[in-house]
């Protein structure tokens, strides 16, 4: 059985719960509570040197990062989360790494939090957030242009895993979507996916 060491509402987490669902795999979620700081026990520091979730007990092996999970899941249970020509992956990791590795870091809640004590409360909390994911989901909706269902192709890759969570982050903080109407018909597609729908953070809530 796979474990997930995860948290139901962080978005890596959601990732992976879409990725192992789009899969057909069954996993057993270890919840992780980084509301408690549950993130800094020995325990988890064990699996995560980082302290942020997800860690994936696959085959074994103690795996973190989130893209670098889906990537290890699709080499080793196919899928086509990647596809299969050079050119064709490095598109979808661009995608991927436009959320994962731009909009995410910045807006992870230690990094506002980092700016709301900083200014001593002149940027809300909220303020950094609509920013921050408005920007970067505008250039995301320049890069998906002409896609219709999908980020990119015509089936569900690992930028659609990236997608979908960001998009619910997006809602959870007030961020004004009308710029982004590409983004939001795929979104709408991708959820209404019974295996997408699976890794829905309300299932997962402990």
């Amino acid at each position: 059985m796979i474990r997930l060491y995860d948290y139901w509402r962080s978005s890596a987490s959601y990732r992976v719960r879409i990725a192992l669902a789009h899969l057909g795999l069954d996993w057993q979620s270890v919840p992780v509570d980084l509301t408690t700081g549950a993130q800094r026990d020995p325990a988890h520091l064990a699996r995560n040197p980082q302290g942020l979730v997800p860690a994936a007990d696959l085959d074994g092996h103690l795996l973190t990062q989130s893209l670098a999970i889906i990537e290890y899941l699709n080499e080793t249970r196919g899928g086509g989360l990647l596809p299969i020509d050079a050119l064709g992956r490095a598109r979808v990791r661009t995608l991927s790494y436009a959320v994962a590795m731009e909009i995410h870091p910045i807006c992870n809640l230690s990094v506002a939090g980092f700016a709301v004590d900083q200014s001593a409360g002149a940027i809300p909390t909220e303020v950094w957030m609509r920013h921050f994911i408005g920007k970067g989901l505008s250039a995301l909706e320049a890069m998906v242009a002409g896609q219709e269902g999908f980020t990119f192709g015509a089936g569900l890759t690992m930028a659609d895993c990236c997608l979908v969570p960001q998009i619910y982050n997006a809602r959870r903080w007030g961020v004004d979507l009308s710029a982004v109407p590409t983004l939001v018909e795929i979104d709408a597609h991708l959820t209404s996916l019974p295996t997408v729908a699976r890794a829905h953070p309300d299932r997962w809530k402990a």
